[in-house]
């Protein structure tokens, strides 16, 4: 199948998915995540209509997307992968949204650089809800004084929590976690279901799922 076939079948399972958890479909927000794929693959999804989309890496994105924005209005684009504090110009400048603030260091240079640039961009704060050494993701126990940093201290406009669940937990368990979460802290975005689990996500409340092999097929 195409991408743009890809595409469709996608929004027809998010639909379907919407439908079962008795959602507003149009709460649900498709990140299509097109790391180490180029243009001409980016091209297909972008004339079929779909307009948001999620990047892994800073440069990578810096190298394909001014293109793509010159020649399609409306992008929304994302980043969805962690944030090294010398890159926040070139984030603040070419996203539109940032889903890893994850560190007071990185909300400090968001922030910013946002006042330098005139700009302002949707958040949202990561946890690490597996706790694992490996990933990045502010923890749980410490997730609740980082929103109200950036919130209080910082005046971010925080849209949400996202996660990443680990691959050997069963997913359903850390998107109802991270669901919770966001309401004690009184937040109603969440980022979380990637193309493997992003209609258990949305039966949790996921309102940005990311989503990328299931549309642009295996990457090499």
């Amino acid at each position: 199948m195409t991408a743009a076939a890809n595409l469709a079948s996608v929004r027809a399972r998010i639909e379907a998915a919407t439908r079962a958890a008795k959602r507003d479909q149009a709460l649900v927000h498709l990140i299509a995540v097109t790391k180490t794929f180029g243009a001409d693959d980016i091209t297909p999804v972008l004339d079929a209509g779909h307009r948001m989309f999620g990047e892994n890496r800073v440069q990578e994105a810096k190298a394909k997307w001014p293109g793509l924005r010159d020649r399609y209005p409306g992008i929304d684009l994302h980043l969805i992968g962690p944030l090294q504090s010398n890159k926040t110009r070139e984030a603040v400048e070419l996203f539109d949204a940032i889903h890893t603030i994850d560190r007071p260091k990185i909300a400090e240079a968001i922030a910013a650089e946002m006042a330098r640039q005139g700009k302002r961009l949707k958040l949202f704060v990561q946890v690490n809800t597996g706790e694992e050494p490996q990933k990045a993701g502010i923890m749980p126990r410490e997730a609740a004084a980082f929103v109200r940093l950036c919130r209080e201290e910082l005046k971010l406009d925080i849209a949400g929590l996202m996660c990443i669940p680990p691959v050997d937990e069963e997913a359903a368990i850390h998107f109802a976690f991270l669901a919770k979460l966001a309401g004690d802290v009184g937040l109603g975005g969440l980022s979380m279901g990637m193309s493997a689990d992003f209609a258990t996500a949305i039966a949790f409340g996921a309102t940005h799922v990311r989503v990328g092999s299931e549309i642009f097929g295996t990457r090499t």
